[in-house]
C-alpha cells in the first residue's frame, strides 16, 4: 500500500474483509508485524473467521519501504495508520492496540481522524507515553539522559558502518541494548533474538529520526478523544523506556481506561507477557463482537 508521499508499506490483512470488528495492531519502535506474533496466534484462535486483523510494518520497518529521515515522525505514522484502517478494514467496529511507537501513532491517529474512534469499540495502550519522554532517563538518574541519545546514534553509525551480516555475526551492543534496556524478567531467548535481529534489520534513518521525534512527542491533549471508548493501558513495572509513571499519565486522562502493572516485566509486553496481553485484547474484542450481534451485525450459525 503507498503512503501518501509514496512510500510501500508491507501489510498483512487476516480474516473476512466483512468482519464485524476489525483488530488493528501497531507495532513497537525498530520492530516490525512479529512484535504482535502472540496475539495474532490467540486472536485467530479465539475467534477464526469472526474478526479481521490487520497488522503492518509502519514506514522505515520490516518490509516496508525505507523512510526519508525527515518523514520518520509520529503524525505520519497516525497518517499511515489512518490509511491502512481506510483501505483494509471494511465498514466493521474497530479495536486498536498500539505498542510503543504504535500507542503514540494511535494518539496521532485521535487527533487527526475523530471519525475513526467514532466506530472503535476497544483501544489497548502497550508500553507507550503522551509525552515528557525528553525526561526519561532509562532508569540511570547521574548519566541517563545523555546515554538515551546515544543509543540511536550508536546504532545507527553500526548500521551505516556494518552489513547486516556482520552484525549478526558480532551483534554485541544490539544484544547489550535488549537485555539492559527493553526486557525485565523471566525473557524468553527466542523472544530476545527477535528483538536482537529487528534491531539489526532497521534502518539508520528510522532510528535517529523517530528518536528526535520522540523528544518533543506531546499528545496529552489527545487523550480525551478516548474517553467512552473502553481503554486498557498496560506497563511492566521494569520498563525503563515508558515508565509507569507514563501509563499512569495516560490512564488518568482517559475517562474509560483502566490500568494495570505487570511485575517484573519490561518494555516488550506483546512478547513478555503475551498471555496478559492477549487476554485484554480478547476481552475488548468480545465485547465489541456480543455488541455487534445485539445490532444484528453478526448472523448466528443455524
Amino acid at each position: 500500500m503507498k503512503t501518501h508521499d509514496g512510500l510501500e508499506l508491507a501489510v498483512c490483512p487476516r480474516g473476512p474483509d466483512d468482519a464485524p470488528v476489525t483488530v488493528v495492531l501497531a507495532h513497537c519502535w525498530t520492530a516490525d508485524t512479529e512484535d504482535w506474533q502472540y496475539q495474532v496466534r490467540d486472536l485467530l484462535d479465539g475467534f477464526g473467521h469472526d474478526v479481521r486483523i490487520l497488522t503492518w510494518d509502519h514506514r522505515g520497518h520490516g518490509e516496508s519501504d525505507p523512510a526519508p529521515l525527515p518523514s520518520c515522525t509520529i503524525e505520519n505514522l497516525g497518517r499511515d495508520m489512518a490509511d491502512v484502517i481506510d483501505r483494509y478494514a471494511g465498514s466493521g467496529r474497530l479495536v486498536i492496540a498500539g505498542h510503543s511507537i504504535g500507542g503514540m501513532a494511535t494518539m496521532a491517529l485521535a487527533e487527526q481522524r475523530p471519525d475513526i474512534l467514532g466506530r472503535t469499540d476497544g483501544v489497548l495502550l502497550v508500553s507507550t507515553s503522551c509525552g515528557d519522554l525528553d525526561q526519561v532517563t532509562l532508569g540511570l538518574p547521574e548519566a541517563g539522559r545523555w546515554v538515551k541519545a546515544q543509543i540511536p546514534r550508536v546504532l545507527a553509525a553500526r548500521a551505516r558502518l556494518l552489513s547486516r551480516r556482520v552484525r549478526r555475526r558480532n551483534p554485541w551492543i544490539e544484544s547489550q541494548v535488549v537485555h539492559r534496556f527493553l526486557f525485565g524478567q523471566p525473557m524468553r531467548l527466542r523472544d530476545c533474538g527477535l528483538v536482537i535481529d529487528q534491531l539489526i534489520s532497521c534502518p539508520p534513518a528510522t532510528m535517529e529520526g523517530f528518536y528526535r521525534d520522540f523528544m518533543s512527542h506531546d499528545r496529552g491533549a489527545a487523550l480525551a478523544r478516548f474517553d467512552g471508548i473502553p481503554t486498557r493501558v498496560l506497563v511492566g513495572d521494569r520498563d525503563v523506556l515508558t515508565p509507569v509513571d507514563h501509563a499512569r499519565r495516560l490512564a488518568a486522562g482517559i475517562a474509560s481506561a483502566r490500568l494495570m502493572i505487570a511485575p517484573g516485566a519490561g518494555h516488550m509486553l506483546p512478547l513478555e507477557r503475551d498471555r496478559l496481553v492477549s487476554d485484554e485484547l480478547v476481552e475488548l474484542v468480545t465485547a465489541s463482537l456480543e455488541a455487534a450481534r445485539d445490532r444484528g451485525a453478526v448472523t448466528e450459525p443455524a
